[in-house]
């Protein structure tokens, strides 16, 4: 599953474009959106599913022959996540993935390791160095991981371990990856040239 954001100016990259405007966030938000579906594109051997914050938008990037779609169903990003978690796993699969679209380190061969380390463990996650996380993997529902968490908190990582300790489920944590989330972790993007 990948959650994203439908690129609306103003509406993707809000704390980025507190230091470089809207117009620029939303040019960066749509370079690592084409980032992650080349990612995405290359994984063999499972679904692909799309989940839209607002809407469906039938003619965009990802095809509909090769990508489920759908929207996002929650008052707040746990209840989201939880809700589409649930909805896969109704469909029968054994194992779900979830990331968003704003690791640009993320690698195919990743999400392959993810996929494989499950069947070993009942979760795995991608750390992100911010306190987050850019990927989070199950082989059935554990609701507990999306409630009662401050998202968007250096907390979100830890809090999520505590409660996989607390519920005594085997994790297996992925290498901690950057985000990009402010002007400081543009990273590899930084190389675009970003007028104040």
């Amino acid at each position: 599953m990948v959650f994203m954001k439908n690129p609306v100016k103003g509406k993707v990259k809000t704390r980025l474009a507190k230091s470089i405007g809207n117009e620029k966030a939303l040019q960066i938000y749509k370079m690592l959106l084409h980032y992650t579906g080349n990612i995405v594109a290359q994984l063999k051997n499972c679904d692909k599913a799309i989940f839209y914050s607002d809407f469906i938008d039938k003619n965009d990037m990802w095809d509909k022959d090769f990508y489920q779609k759908y929207v996002q169903d929650g008052s707040d990003l746990g209840e989201r996540m939880k809700n589409a978690f649930a909805f896969e796993f109704q469909n029968k699969y054994e194992k779900v993935l979830i990331i968003g679209t704003d690791c640009h380190e993320l690698k195919t061969e990743m999400l392959q390791k993810a996929f494989e380390t499950l069947d070993n463990n009942d979760v795995v996650i991608g750390p992100a160095i911010d306190g987050g996380y850019y990927l989070l993997g199950m082989k059935s529902l554990h609701k507990e991981l999306f409630e009662n968490i401050p998202w968007s908190t250096e907390n979100v990582l830890l809090d999520s371990i505590n409660i996989l300790k607390k519920l005594q489920l085997k994790y297996h944590l992925l290498p901690a990856l950057s985000d990009i989330d402010t002007e400081d972790n543009i990273g590899e993007l930084g190389k675009i040239q970003i007028k104040k």
